[in-house]
């Protein structure tokens, strides 16, 4: 969770029971139980995925109520733990991201997430199967239309409260709202809804790294018991419905999902994280002078922070005389007067922040004020594809690629994408045990289930079909 959620929370002595002890089955019992668990897996016909602050402790975020988390360290009196990376550079951990190849295969239904963090979202999980009970900390929406509104920075606010920026649909224009809920604000209905739906459907609901204290959320998983289905929960820590669980696992839920995912011969996709910035070039003539500005900022506008960056330096390798900066300050701007007849090329390399898996990235532009150049508008899914697809194959973050060019007779405004991040996933390095010649290779009839059952699901992933824009 956001440590910055949790200080904008309004204050609230009952937070429910902090700082149990966490307990761990054995490497024997938790083998055993993780085969289990991958045949309930296997078997389900409508598997639903209920998860909390656990799954995401391994991409640095602290949990709430752990041995250190926040609630348990303020109770204490000793503040708020330290992230190790800025909230909004974590990556999606292990788990989230075999809960995205889960979906591709067609073994999991729908996701119900008490996080704020937008792990799952940027894990690439379909939205149309996903319900934020709590809202999202990098999402704005707009009360009118209804628009969702992807952000890479955190949102200012919290309580869905007014933020600085607007709807962007040029008919609406209405000021956009934060989506995280404050102690007081009720569960947004549409995910309650669909949550509550998808648990009374489910055969099997998951639950991963949640205490299971929060009201009403905590219920949730319960209703598929209702109506004939299994309850497994994966968990460091005891939790008021163990005792309705059909399982329930102490163990670190990267590992025990790791051997599921081994287990069901299901690889684990990378994550591969991209970041856009818009160039805004923009001249003005003046007797036989240019006097031009070169603006970086946000593709979401000028109120929107680049996070990503820390500076940018522009230099000019073909002309010795005109000096190269350095910009600082955002949003990054840089204004410079030069002769009408200037052909120039400008050279602008883009320092990233810290959590970012490369230090660098440069895009060159060609500038020549009595030409205008081309608009275009590319594919954005089909070149956003193409660029992760090479920065997987050459292993390595840095990959750019520009998406869209507006030219008009003073200004030209281009939309570039990086490739800030690629996390690779070792399911083999958190195996507690080798699920090789046990019921895997075993010849019996649930092996050989559970090999059709991947064949036949081979193909499952669908775009989302909710408004979100990014």
């Amino acid at each position: 969770m956001s440590l910055g959620y949790a200080e904008k929370l309004s204050y609230r002595e009952d937070v429910g029971t902090v700082g149990m002890p966490e307990k761990f089955d054995s490497p024997k019992l938790l083998q055993g139980k993780i085969e289990e668990l991958a045949v309930m897996v296997q078997k389900s016909k409508h598997l639903v995925v209920f998860t909390g602050a656990g799954i995401s402790t391994s991409s640095g975020i602290p949990d709430f109520r752990g041995p250190k988390g926040v609630w348990t360290l303020q109770r204490a009196g000793k503040g708020v733990p330290d992230a190790s990376l800025p909230f909004h550079r974590a990556a999606p951990t292990l788990t989230h991201m075999a809960l995205v190849e889960l979906e591709r295969a067609g073994l999991l239904k729908f996701v119900i997430s008490q996080n704020v963090d937008s792990l799952h979202l940027r894990s690439g999980f379909p939205r149309e199967k996903l319900a934020e009970l709590h809202g999202n900390s990098f999402k704005e929406v707009c009360p009118c239309c209804k628009t969702e509104y992807l952000r890479d920075f955190e949102i200012e606010t919290i309580g869905l409260k007014d933020t600085p920026r607007r709807c962007a649909d040029k008919n609406c224009g209405a000021r956009l709202k934060d989506t995280v809920l404050d102690w007081e604000d009720a569960l947004p209905p549409e995910e309650m809804n669909s949550a509550e739906e998808q648990c009374r459907t489910a055969d099997l609901v998951l639950c991963l790294g949640t205490s299971l204290q929060i009201t009403p959320a905590c219920n949730m998983p319960l209703l598929s018991i209702k109506n004939g289905g299994k309850v497994a929960i994966v968990n460091l820590q005891a939790t008021p419905k163990d005792k309705k669980a059909s399982l329930v696992i102490h163990g670190l839920v990267d590992k025990v999902i790791a051997g599921v995912m081994c287990i069901l011969s299901l690889r684990i996709p990378p994550y591969i994280r991209t970041d856009f910035i818009q160039l805004l070039l923009r001249h003005t003539v003046k007797k036989k002078c240019v006097r031009w500005t070169l603006r970086v900022t946000s593709v979401h506008g000028m109120r929107a922070p680049l996070s990503f960056l820390r500076s940018i330096e522009v230099s000019f390798p073909d002309r010795s005389d005109m000096k190269p900066v350095v910009l600082m300050e955002q949003p990054f701007s840089l204004q410079r007067e030069t002769s009408m007849t200037s052909i120039f090329s400008m050279l602008l390399t883009l320092k990233f922040s810290d959590g970012c898996g490369c230090s660098s990235s440069s895009i060159e532009c060609h500038v020549n004020f009595q030409k205008q150049k081309e608009s275009f508008v590319r594919d954005r899914s089909l070149v956003l594809q193409e660029l992760k697809c090479t920065a997987e194959r050459q292993s390595r973050a840095g990959q750019q690629s520009i998406l869209e060019r507006e030219s008009l007779p003073r200004a030209e405004t281009s939309i570039h994408a990086f490739v800030t991040n690629i996390i690779r996933y070792d399911a083999e390095d958190l195996k507690v045990a080798d699920p090789k010649g046990s019921w895997m290779n075993s010849g019996s009839s649930t092996s050989s289930n559970l090999a059709k059952r991947l064949v036949e699901g081979a193909s499952g992933y669908s775009a989302s079909t909710k408004k979100l824009k990014c």
